[in-house]
């Protein structure tokens, strides 16, 4: 079994020095582009000041929030001047001014469903650290980050009700795993966390016999099966979970089906498509954490849950800092979710 303290621990100074060096990096990128007229396009650094490294926005946004969980939590593993420059690079990126840029860009109506709802539910994750920490410097950041984490709120309340049916896949476009990196920021807003509650019992509460023998697809990073269970989990008192968990995946007390209980191959993380699957195992292992977690005392499916997940840790851990921009842009805010759950 891992000792998730002790490897936070040892890797903690290896995972703030890779996400440092992220959110500076402004090349390679995936622009959010949206053209309706010849001419040139805004770099995407003039049009998101605050998040344009790690490749694309959303990393940009898990790659902060990874600097500042590990600056509350293990701020003790890092190296002083390390945790100088990690403070000194967040300072600079959330900058009242630069959040406010992004924040007129998810408020228009181009930006108001850009990032939905993967990069959105980081942002409220991102926001929520901030509102833990009374450091200082979190507390002016947390109010720097506010106008933005108030527009995606916004436009969260806008969306949801017209959401039909819930999106299932492995990918960015998961509605459950959205709405799960959104739900502690709801916490404090009775009106957002009124509207989360209404999409998931609309959309999951009837599933039964979940096919999950069919994961994983080629390219996920989430189990969709096991992203649904999490966020169920929060909104069901811990005794209704347990029987809807049954009926959702019956075999789990016997580590079934095999195709979720066992880690994914990793073929190539040099591909950013197949890199995905090092994020699955870690997904997988920090959800598992959190669903057995919520299941009442006495269940079977929790223990075999907790082994599932530190199997899925050991395979997905190695790939964090392998020296590859198609996993090292982004992968840190899974192995520390983990390791911090």
């Amino acid at each position: 079994m891992i000792d998730r303290l002790d490897v936070l621990g040892e890797n903690a100074a290896a995972y703030a020095r890779t996400a440092l060096t992220c959110i500076g990096r402004e090349y390679p990128h995936l622009p959010m582009i949206y053209a309706v007229e010849p001419g040139p396009y805004r770099q995407h650094r003039d049009q998101h000041p605050a998040f344009y490294g790690s490749l694309d926005w959303h990393s940009a946004v898990e790659m902060h929030w990874v600097l500042i969980r590990l600056l509350r939590l293990a701020g003790s593993d890092l190296p002083p001047a390390l945790a100088d420059e990690v403070r000194a690079g967040l300072g600079a990126h959330l900058a009242l001014s630069n959040l406010e840029r992004e924040a007129e860009f998810f408020a228009s109506g181009y930006g108001r469903a850009r990032e939905r709802p993967y990069g959105w539910g980081w942002l409220l994750t991102l926001a929520h650290e901030l509102r833990l920490w009374s450091d200082p410097d979190g507390v002016a950041w947390a109010a720097a980050v506010r106008p933005l984490a108030d527009v995606l709120t916004a436009n969260l309340l806008a969306w949801l009700p017209s959401q039909t049916y819930p999106v299932r896949g492995g990918l960015h476009p998961n509605s459950a795993f959205g709405l799960l990196r959104s739900y502690d920021w709801a916490s404090a807003d009775t009106e957002l966390r009124a509207a989360i509650d209404d999409a998931v019992r609309r959309w999951y509460l009837a599933d039964t016999d979940y096919p999950a023998h069919y994961e994983p697809s080629g390219s996920d990073f989430l189990s969709p099966a096991l992203a649904e269970a999490e966020l169920v989990a929060r909104v069901l008192p811990p005794d209704e979970f347990g029987g809807w968990f049954a009926a959702f995946l019956p075999g789990a007390a016997t580590s079934s089906p095999a195709q979720l209980f066992a880690p994914v191959t990793v073929s190539d993380p040099s591909d950013g498509q197949l890199a995905h699957l090092a994020g699955l195992n870690l997904s997988r292992a920090w959800s598992m954490l959190a669903v057995a977690g919520a299941l009442p005392a006495g269940s079977l499916a929790a223990p075999a849950l907790t082994e599932s997940a530190a199997v899925h840790a050991e395979a997905g851990l190695p790939y964090v800092v392998v020296g590859d921009y198609m996993v090292e842009h982004w992968l840190a805010a899974y192995a520390v979710g983990y390791l911090t759950e």
